[in-house]
């Protein structure tokens, strides 16, 4: 069992954070030339930290679309980014369940066969690919959508927390634990407030971590805590909250 820090695209942040922590989680941006990251400095921060890589695929690449053409250059690109995830040694990687349009049930046949053939990917590059929910955001599948195309597909599921929490409270958090509580590889913890805020220190917001306690005490697999915020005394103790509600040694 490992708990980190997402750090943003940000090897700054990664370096002044990691200290302590498992693991780091990369985002690559959209757009961004993966012969330019730095990947000595980066090899050297986790090295000097003790700490594993995964990393986030691009946010705001949606994985399925009506047009084929563009469902092929998405692949490709997505098996690019994730070949060379692979080559710096990442465990994990990150993909947002996002579609064109997320409420086209036509569209979700397509979006299996992408995440299929995404997952494909990954497993080539010899990285896990876990799929995000993101159902609170425009481009978001639903939560129980995703769970029911993560199945099918086979591809373990990151769960975010504060996500599921903002599109469907904490009932949101116990419906998706108790029927897809399995797929869950990866958790993204942060809290939030049912107004809109999001991605505070936990206990600073309206998530009741017992409900995910519930379906998944004694956790084994990843965490990342996705507090925005470089203050490491917090990110601390949203590591600590965390590890002693799921009774994992920290």
């Amino acid at each position: 069992m490992d708990v980190g820090l997402t750090v943003g695209d940000s090897l700054e942040r990664l370096e002044t954070t990691i200290d302590g922590f498992d693991l780091a989680e990369l985002s690559i941006g959209e757009g961004t030339d993966i012969d330019e990251i730095e990947t000595d400095r980066l090899e050297e921060a986790l090295t000097g930290a003790d700490a594993d890589l995964c990393v986030h695929l691009p946010f705001r690449q949606v994985v399925a679309t009506p047009v084929s053409e563009i469902n092929d250059a998405i692949v490709a690109y997505l098996s690019r980014l994730l070949s060379w995830a692979g080559s710096v040694g990442a465990e994990k990687a990150v993909l947002h369940g996002t579609a064109r349009n997320p409420h086209d049930t036509g569209l979700r046949p397509t979006f299996a066969n992408q995440l299929r053939a995404i997952g494909t990917a990954a497993t080539d590059a010899g990285v896990e690919l876990v799929v995000e929910n993101v159902g609170h955001q425009k481009r978001g599948l639903p939560l129980t959508v995703l769970g029911d195309l993560a199945r099918e597909t086979e591809t373990a599921v990151c769960f975010d927390v504060g996500h599921a929490f903002m599109e469907d409270g904490d009932d949101g958090v116990d419906r998706f634990l108790s029927q897809y509580g399995d797929l869950v590889s990866h958790l993204h913890v942060h809290d939030a407030r049912s107004r809109g805020d999001t991605h505070l220190p936990i206990g600073a917001g309206e998530i009741d971590y017992e409900v995910v306690a519930t379906h998944l005490e004694g956790f084994e697999g990843t965490v990342a805590v996705e507090v925005f915020t470089d203050d490491v005394p917090l990110l601390c103790d949203s590591a600590r909250r965390v590890t002693d509600t799921l009774a994992i040694d920290p």
